[in-house]
């Protein structure tokens, strides 16, 4: 009896699966749409429709075959041949009129409307970071097992599947090109001085007792081992960093995704070497996160508000560290929906301000145009928010297909079927986003071998390719993409533009316009990625890409004007010292182009007090895409 059961439904699996997901199609049509036929709009309805419409289609057809056939046999038992015939003709066109509509079927639930090709090359914002606009591509192959099964035993998360030796040096080389710099120190001394100086906060480095808190993504922990969160590596290279490098002490650090109790695999790795460090969570050794006693992030639309965790808000630097990974409601999700899991409360409430709310299931109406309220720009020019990030940094060592997945193989080159292997940094959160949607939308197409466009679910689609994915990102660089002001804060302090966003010329080549030296967009900072540097007349320079001038007047008692040249686009630190080696004055400048400049010197200090008279050394240190090089001057104060 089995064995007959089980012969049926070899034969007849696909008639069963047809009229049963047909039927419910059109029941789930007729429910939808009769009440409220505007919802024939929803993305979950242009899934369902053409079912039920070739279910429709595959009934009459059928029953027109029944009909006609029947009468044309009929008609030769009376030997009424001309219109038997006829008959017939009309059975084999609805005959195959049920066989078109039937291979319809299968088509028709395959297909979504998404966006078209990108243009590349059209930068519009303004790009920040010492080195504006510049994202770090780091890409080793030996930074994870090729050859992991992620299954019991074998997790992707394991030491020996990712090689901490190897990341800490990812991490530690993309540091030095971020900032230009050629240590760790002065990488981290670098960033804490841009983020300073345009905060208000002076041109300072890392002070102690300063707070930061640590964003990563643990989502996965929901769906168990095999499923991708930010790497413990990746946490364990930046708490070195931060606390041996940098010099914070661990009590004042937080670390972990403030919905989420941090799971096992990360605490283990973290713990034995950073025991005082703050670990969000329930159970041993971790701290429950507090909510803030106000909801302090108020949504530009004005429809929703939220608390976030309280130690942000005492906080005075933060970092963003989510997974590279694409997601069936976002299209991608990186630093901006990273921090839905620092939302406290219900973040499902805020999926209608993304390109596909309802996930291919039901809800509201599709939000896949271009100009609609993002609730992502808020978040990144939240105060507290990205208001307070210091760095970005995208954990692609492994990568995933949606938002707490296993971990997925990439076909683009140089990736070649093998784990993603990456880490992006930028201290731009629009131009970061840009690049890693750019590597997305190209992994994941409708014909990704693994993917494809089948029966468009949460497990499987070519989300980047949505309409709008990238529409937050176009109204975070550039206020006049605006769907309305954006004032996270409630407060009548608008927005403006948080970075540059721009697509690449070709997924091959990788270039943007500064790679190219056609704008003012993303610079990605890649071996992979060749960039063109067309010096000024390079021969009147000296080799360093710069030369400094005598100031004048010297000696002086008033001011001297300090005057250099750069030979390249670079990052300008000056400080004069007095005779002690004591730091009197230091200004730090962001990057400027090949040309001319000068800085006048009025005599006092960085208190604003006049300094003694006597003999000062002004030192002008610059990076560039050469390297890091310094020149020295003197100069005489008279009192």
């Amino acid at each position: 009896m089995i064995r007959k059961i089980t012969l049926f439904m070899k034969k007849f699996w696909f008639r069963i699966t047809f009229f049963t997901i047909g039927l419910g199609s059109l029941i789930w049509f007729l429910i939808r749409v009769i009440p409220k036929p505007s919802r024939i709009n929803y993305p979950c309805m242009k899934a369902t429709t053409p079912l039920a419409y070739s279910f429709v289609a595959y009934l009459l057809s059928l029953g027109t075959f029944t009909f006609v056939m029947k009468k044309a046999r009929e008609r030769f038992k009376q030997a009424r041949y001309v219109l038997a015939t006829m008959f017939v003709l009309v059975g084999l066109a609805a005959g195959i009129v049920t066989v078109v509509n039937n291979d319809g079927f299968l088509k028709a639930a395959t297909t979504e409307d998404l966006q078209p090709p990108q243009t590349g090359n059209e930068p519009i914002g303004v790009a920040k970071g010492i080195m504006p606009g510049r994202v770090v591509w780091e890409h080793d192959v030996n930074a994870t097992d090729e050859n992991c099964t992620n299954t019991s035993g074998d997790y992707w998360y394991m030491d020996k599947n990712t090689n901490q030796s190897v990341v800490n040096n990812m991490l530690s080389a993309g540091l030095h090109k971020l900032t230009a710099t050629t240590s760790d120190d002065a990488a981290w001394d670098a960033i804490f001085k841009y983020y300073n100086s345009n905060h208000g906060r002076g041109n300072n480095g890392y002070q102690a007792g300063e707070k930061i808190v640590i964003k990563i993504n643990l989502n996965g922990i929901w769906n168990g081992d095999a499923a991708v969160n930010t790497s413990p590596q990746v946490c364990h290279a930046l708490l070195n960093q931060l606390v041996n490098v940098v010099g914070v002490s661990q009590a004042d650090i937080h670390i972990g995704d403030p919905n989420c109790s941090m799971n096992d695999a990360t605490y283990d790795k973290l713990y034995p070497d950073f025991r005082d460090v703050i670990y969000w969570g329930y159970g041993g050794g971790l701290t429950p996160m507090e909510e803030s006693s106000s909801a302090v992030l108020k949504y530009s639309d004005g429809v929703y508000e939220h608390h976030i965790p309280q130690s942000y808000i005492e906080a005075t630097y933060m970092i963003n560290v989510p997974v590279f990974k694409k997601h069936h409601r976002a299209g991608i999700s990186i630093t901006s929906k990273n921090h839905f899991g620092s939302l406290c409360g219900m973040t499902s409430q805020m999926h209608y301000t993304l390109p596909i709310p309802d996930a291919h299931e039901e809800g509201e109406d599709p939000n896949d145009q271009y100009g609609a309220y993002r609730c992502f720009v808020d978040i990144m020019g939240h105060e507290h928010l990205g208001g307070k990030t210091i760095l970005y940094l995208v954990d692609g060592t492994w990568g995933s297909y949606n938002w707490g997945h296993p971990p997925i193989k990439f076909e683009m080159t140089p990736f070649n079927g093998d784990w993603p292997n990456s880490l992006f940094l930028s201290l731009d959160p629009v131009a970061v986003q840009s690049v890693c949607f750019d590597f997305l939308y190209e992994e994941f197409d409708e014909d990704h071998p693994t993917e494809g466009t089948a029966f468009m679910s949460t497990e499987h689609g070519p989300f980047p390719h949505f309409g709008a994915t990238d529409d937050f990102l176009h109204q975070a660089a550039d206020p006049s993409e605006w769907a309305v002001q954006y004032d996270p804060e409630g407060d009548g302090s608008v927005l403006s533009s948080m970075g540059t966003h721009e697509h690449w010329n070709n997924a091959t080549d990788k270039q943007y316009t500064r790679n190219l030296g056609t704008g003012n967009g993303i610079d990605l900072e890649s071996p992979y990625v060749v960039s063109v540097v067309t010096p000024v007349n390079e021969v009147e320079y000296a080799a360093e890409g710069f030369e400094l001038s005598s100031s004048y007047p010297n000696p002086f008692s008033e001011s001297t004007t300090i005057r250099y040249r750069l030979a390249i686009p670079s990052v300008v630190y000056l400080k004069i010292f007095n005779t002690n080696g004591q730091v009197v004055k230091q200004v730090y400048f962001n990057e400027r182009m090949v040309g001319n400049y000068s800085y006048v010197w009025d005599g006092t200090g960085n208190s604003g007090s006049p300094v003694p008279g006597g003999t000062y050394i002004c030192k002008i240190t610059i990076h560039n895409a050469r390297g890091s090089f310094d020149m020295n001057n003197k100069m005489v104060v008279m009192r």
